[in-house]
């Protein structure tokens, strides 16, 4: 006889499946069952539990084998649960059906609430409640890394890259950025060093509005660097989910490449993630980051995760070049300059290589140093 659980008690385990499908170590708290509750009915909930409990990625062989339900119904449910942004439905690339449980954030169901187009009037209130359990929820995370900090701090350093920075190659006035020699000759380069190549790949290509600005902006801080809106990327098959679901709308090559232009004049930083997580596998999108609203950074700089990337750059400061502006400073969104003695000093361990100081430095004084790295900044410690 099935064991019978309470409402509640469905709501918490789903909200347990959810978590473990991703990287973040969120705990079930009453936060979190509360946002998993304002997503799904009991339906919803049992369908995960029974489903995906002990897998959370399943062919439609093992799910139609597991769900008990006939072909038409399980079609309905795991459309609705994409809709949501908790089932990524997509073939993989032998052509087979996969349905995937997803995060609760990066990439997942956060991601997908504020990746459309936001609402007006009424419906923008409960775009408002939403922001704010998650705005808890990070915060709670934030204590939880806090009181364990010790702890988590060597765990760190054996963490994978969460994701890849690719850097602007050009000035402001057009003029191309220097490139030096390899700084570690004896690592792999990844091939696609550049936007333009990563858009070259793709025949299928989605653009939506930045979850993180939009997200910012529910909540009542509007992007302080007034960056762009509809700057996110997916590519291939998460360009095809995030079209099919009305999270994005398709362009062309030539489009997307209009948009990362726009992107790097207004100082945005190229976030590249990869199937899997993984650095070596294919990009699947690209975030178009901002200082001010990103969670990439904010997250970092509040306390509640490391800074974990991978970069094939370094910016190096000619002292003899730089005029002691402090344009790098402000640009920078790693704190990752400071200026001594009237000339901008740059910290290697705090660089992520994304070119923007170089791309608005007035003087020409920086470049980037070509080589494979891997940035690992722990979170503050804020107690």
């Amino acid at each position: 006889m099935a064991e019978q659980i309470s409402i509640e008690e469905k709501f918490q385990k789903a909200a347990g499946i959810v978590v473990r499908a991703g990287m973040v170590p969120f705990q079930v708290t009453p936060t979190l069952v509360e946002i998993v509750k304002y997503y799904l009915d009991e339906d919803d909930a049992d369908f995960i539990i029974h489903n995906f409990a002990k897998k959370t990625s399943l062919s439609h062989d093992e799910l139609s084998a597991s769900a008990d339900m006939d072909e038409a119904a399980l079609e309905k449910k795991t459309a609705a649960l994409a809709k949501k942004g908790f089932i990524f439905n997509q073939p993989n690339t032998k052509g087979v059906m996969v349905y995937r449980i997803l995060p609760l954030i990066i990439v997942g169901v956060f991601e997908y609430t504020f990746m459309s187009e936001l609402p007006k009037g009424e419906k923008l209130k409960d775009y408002e409640k939403i922001a704010g359990l998650y705005q808890t929820l990070l915060e709670e995370l934030r204590d939880l890394i806090q009181g364990k900090y010790d702890t988590l701090l060597p765990v760190y350093q054996y963490q994978p890259p969460v994701d890849r920075t690719v850097p602007v190659f050009s000035t402001e006035t057009g003029r191309k950025i220097v490139i030096n020699a390899p700084a570690r000759p004896d690592e792999c380069i990844v091939p696609t060093k550049t936007v333009e190549e990563i858009i070259a790949k793709y025949d299928d290509i989605a653009v939506g509005h930045c979850f993180c600005r939009n997200y910012t902006r529910v909540l009542g801080r509007p992007c302080a660097t007034g960056a762009p809106s509809e700057v996110c990327f997916t590519f291939g098959k998460s360009a095809r989910h995030t079209v099919s679901q009305g999270f994005a709308r398709r362009i062309s090559k030539d489009e997307a490449i209009d948009i990362m232009r726009r992107a790097e004049e207004a100082g945005l930083v190229h976030k590249a993630f990869h199937n899997g997580s993984n650095i070596e596998k294919e990009e699947n999108s690209i975030c178009n980051c901002c200082k001010d609203c990103c969670d990439i950074f904010t997250l970092w700089r509040n306390g509640a995760a490391p800074m974990i990337n991978s970069t094939n750059y370094l910016s190096v400061i000619d002292p003899d070049a730089c005029t002691g502006c402090g344009i790098c400073v402000d640009r920078c969104p790693m704190d990752a300059i400071a200026m001594k003695d009237g000339i901008a000093v740059r910290e290697e361990d705090y660089c992520i290589g994304c070119g923007v100081c170089a791309r608005f430095c007035p003087s020409d004084a920086i470049s980037l140093q070509e080589g494979m790295r891997r940035v690992c900044v722990p979170p503050p410690r804020l107690r």
